[in-house]
């Protein structure tokens, strides 16, 4: 992906100098946990599921509490501005020519645990998408998970990453993200359902960032696309399931299968059109 010298975005944050009020320290890894299993179930996020959890409710708002850290400059940022800025550059011609405006998200980089206003974030969900202050968050440490433990390394499968949670972005200012939480709070095997259709259209978005960026850039290389796919099917509910428990329980599922997270990817990769990532109609996967 050759990307060196492109634009990068002002829509990040680096918190990575920042600390939670006593440390960060109050939410231990049995908490997440539970969290993740909370939400997988009922079809809450995990995020609010820890907001409670800690005390703090469904909507704890970001503290002033933090210490300053430096400014987004880092060398090791730029790769993460320049396709926050790429998405950017897709998303707002595809919003006027709706005859609608697109608000970029931020995308905040942090290390270790943040305050957001969906509750407080840990670098263990990985990158997330927070409705409520429409910023998405990353711990970059998430890159060597991806590498390293998932078996999805690459800078474009990085790039999907990114681009997905901006996908949820889109799906927060088009208004299905409130109509699927609605539609979620049925809670049991329909609420999985409505999540995995949630998620599978970012994955299309994530696509049609991806068709419409090397467009206009042409910096795709040889092996690009294959990295997206991959990740794509490493982070599937039944490749992770299998790898975690031995097992695939479907009714679980919360994200999608690999096939389909490949598929939908795909689908909005091919056609670079938004009408053809209607994961809810009928007729999906």
């Amino acid at each position: 992906m050759r990307w060196d010298g492109e634009r990068e975005s002002s829509n990040v944050e680096d918190r990575r100098g920042m600390r939670m009020p006593g440390g960060g320290k109050g939410m231990g890894l049995g908490a997440i946990v539970i969290a993740v299993i909370v939400g997988a179930i009922f079809g809450i996020n995990p995020l609010t599921v820890l907001g409670l959890l800690g005390g703090g409710g469904a909507m704890a708002p970001a503290t002033s509490q933090q210490q300053e850290g430096p400014a987004a400059t880092a060398d090791d940022t730029r790769f993460v501005r320049v396709v926050v800025a790429s998405t950017e550059d897709v998303w707002t011609p595809l919003f006027q020519q709706a005859g609608s405006t697109y608000e970029p998200p931020k995308l905040v980089v942090f290390r270790g645990a943040t305050a957001t206003a969906c509750g407080t974030g840990e670098s263990a969900m990985g990158p997330f998408y927070c409705p409520a202050d429409r910023k998405v968050y990353l711990d970059l440490d998430f890159f060597d998970t991806l590498k390293q433990r998932l078996g999805a390394p690459g800078d474009f499968a990085q790039a999907y990453v990114i681009a997905h949670e901006v996908g949820h972005h889109v799906q927060n200012l088009l208004g299905i993200s409130e109509k699927a939480a609605a539609a979620q709070r049925q809670g049991g095997a329909q609420g999985n359902a409505i999540s995995v259709r949630v998620e599978l259209q970012a994955d299309c978005f994530a696509g049609v960032w991806a068709h419409h960026s090397e467009q206009s850039k042409q910096w795709l290389e040889k092996g690009d696309v294959e990295e997206a796919m991959n990740a794509a099917a490493q982070i599937g509910d039944d490749t992770l399931q299998r790898k975690s428990q031995g097992r695939v329980v479907p009714d679980s599922f919360t994200h999608g299968s690999s096939a389909q997270r490949v598929e939908w990817f795909k689908r909005g990769l091919t056609s670079g059109r938004v009408a053809d990532c209607n994961t809810f109609a009928s007729a999906a996967r």
